[in-house]
């Protein structure tokens, strides 16, 4: 899905960005020129950065297995 429709940047790429080191929207605006533009495509890169840079487990509890 393209997130940045100025600069035609996808949310796959965003994820390959996070997966290379990219940790804040800045980081991004450097290397994709996302959100250099108008910018409306900012809270949706910033959302995609937060839920990707997550833990695949974060937010789960371990349950415990009866004996």
């Amino acid at each position: 899905m393209y997130v940045c429709i100025c600069r035609g940047v996808t949310d796959s790429q965003i994820r390959r960005a996070v997966d290379a080191g990219a940790a804040s929207l800045s980081q991004l605006r450097q290397e994709l020129a996302v959100a250099a533009c108008c910018g409306r495509c900012a809270p949706m890169a910033r959302q995609i950065i937060r839920e990707h840079s997550r833990p695949a487990d974060a937010g789960t509890e371990a349950v415990p297995v009866p004996a």
